[in-house]
């Protein structure tokens, strides 16, 4: 029997509906996560405000990330994370989350490597917390260069933070 690692299961982007709200709601109220992105979780009802306006707005890329089922005989997509290209300060950005049961297993980077292929806007920024290791080797790894860090302001849906900024050009 060959040894190694077990095969990557099929990674795909596609748009975001509102069918999937609630596995995303999900994901954005965990702690853990939370804490290493430096941000707070939205009651439901501003996670639904937020994405009302999201579908409403055309130059928002949107993307649900997912994967060929791992749980059950059927093997249907499961839902591992979110990926966007969103207007923040007069800047393309983009922005990822990736369900906690699901992190270190590569879906982040190949989701992104993904995305920067689907949507070729540039230049493309992105922020990471400054001690969130894996976010900035997520960045890195697929091509956004570090351009500094600054304090981020406490807010509504921010801790105060430094934060490390990075563009893809």
């Amino acid at each position: 029997m060959p040894t190694g690692s077990p095969p990557q299961p099929v990674l795909r982007l596609r748009p975001t509906t509102p069918a999937d709200l609630a596995v995303l709601f999900e994901f954005q109220c965990d702690p853990d996560s939370n804490d290493m992105a430096g941000t707070k979780p939205r009651t439901r009802e501003g996670f639904n405000e937020l994405w009302q306006r999201i579908f409403a707005d055309p130059g928002v890329n949107a993307r649900v990330i997912e994967i060929d089922g791992e749980r059950g005989d059927d093997h249907a997509p499961e839902i591992v994370g979110s990926i966007s290209r969103f207007q923040a300060e007069g800047n393309n950005c983009v922005g990822y989350w990736i369900g906690r049961r699901h992190w270190g297993k590569g879906f982040a980077s190949r989701a992104l490597a993904l995305f920067i292929i689907e949507d070729t806007t540039r230049p493309l920024h992105a922020t990471a917390a400054s001690d969130n290791a894996c976010s900035r080797h997520i960045l890195e790894k697929c091509g956004f260069r570090f351009v500094g860090c600054r304090m981020g302001e406490e807010t509504d849906r921010f801790t105060a933070r430094e934060i490390a900024d990075y563009v893809l050009d």
